[in-house]
């Protein structure tokens, strides 16, 4: 990572060594995470794929491995729907320290009806927040071993329009899946500004950065089989819209700067360049009701009586 000077412009295409470093991705097997996960194995570090499905986790693997020849990469079954699951999921990835984690993996859905996770939570605010709260606390001594480890929380441009509703975190009242979807990812935006906030509070050596990955379509990220297979029609049916939005390889971007760049600091957010939809990653201002530390409190609070974890006595 010390190969980047901060004043040296970032290139997307040639990212800094990393080696010796070990980095996580949940989600890591499809979408953003795989790009994420695949622009990562090129550093040299070993880069971890958290998922549910061992056997997409293979497929994902076999895909990162034919496009780098000395990807180091392996994979851990992580179910961030089921809490319980979460200590166990860590202690198998078998390291000794954890130089980064990109808490990318998350459910949407887009049609009634309301669904919940084994735990009770609704199925979006229990998997995309809940769970990555969760997880924190068993990675943080993974952490906080590394000499400057990153939590890089993936949030969402859907969750910019969206405002927690604090009475009503699992929709229960109202349920819309989109909104229900935009308020999970705008609830671990809070989770990640909240978190840093906290970790300088102990001076930690741990940061805790937020990024978004702005308008990513499947239509015009590049194939990569058998993980996502693109058509010539579906990428000139939607080559218009590459004017405001990019494809899922650039999505990850964002998440990919905030692991490697040593610019990067904790509480920043960091999204595309052009309108906050597309192209290279840049530092954006903290959107205004991110910058409310009352609800985010409040909701810190609230995650940790609904998942049991007790974030509050986080290592320096």
């Amino acid at each position: 990572m010390s190969g980047m000077s901060s004043t040296q412009p970032w290139d997307v295409q040639r990212l800094p060594r990393a080696d010796d470093k070990v980095f996580l991705i949940t989600g890591g097997n499809a979408g953003i995470g795989y790009f994420v996960a695949e622009q990562l194995s090129g550093t040299g570090a070993t880069v971890v794929l958290g998922s549910r499905n061992p056997a997409k986790a293979e497929v994902a693997m076999a895909a990162i491995r034919s496009r780098v020849s000395s990807a180091r990469v392996r994979a851990v079954r992580l179910d961030l729907a089921d809490l319980s699951s979460l200590r166990t999921a860590v202690e198998s990835m078998e390291v000794d320290r954890l130089d980064a984690v990109v808490h990318n993996a998350g459910v949407a859905l887009d049609a009634p009806p309301r669904r919940e996770t084994g735990d009770g939570h609704e199925l979006m605010f229990g998997t995309n927040h809940l769970g990555h709260f969760a997880l924190t606390q068993w990675l943080m001594p993974l952490l906080s071993t590394a000499p400057a480890a990153r939590i890089v929380t993936t949030g969402s441009f859907a969750a910019k329009s969206e405002r927690l509703d604090l009475d009503d975190l699992h929709s229960r009242q109202g349920y819309r899946p989109k909104r229900a979807y935009g308020r999970s990812k705008l609830a671990q935006m809070y989770f990640g500004l909240e978190l840093d906030r906290r970790l300088r509070a102990v001076d930690s050596t741990v940061a805790s950065v937020v990024v978004h990955p702005g308008g990513a379509l499947d239509s015009l990220t590049p194939s990569r089989p058998p993980v996502h297979a693109r058509t010539t029609g579906a990428w000139l049916r939607m080559a218009p819209a590459a004017l405001l939005v990019h494809g899922k390889h650039a999505g990850a971007w964002p998440a990919v700067r905030a692991v490697l760049d040593p610019s990067v600091r904790g509480g920043q957010l960091w999204g595309p360049r052009i309108f906050g939809l597309r192209g290279k990653p840049c530092r954006e201002p903290v959107w205004s009701q991110l910058t409310d530390t009352s609800v985010a409190a409040r909701l810190w609070d609230a995650s940790c009586d609904l998942t049991g974890v007790d974030l509050g006595t986080i290592p320096g």
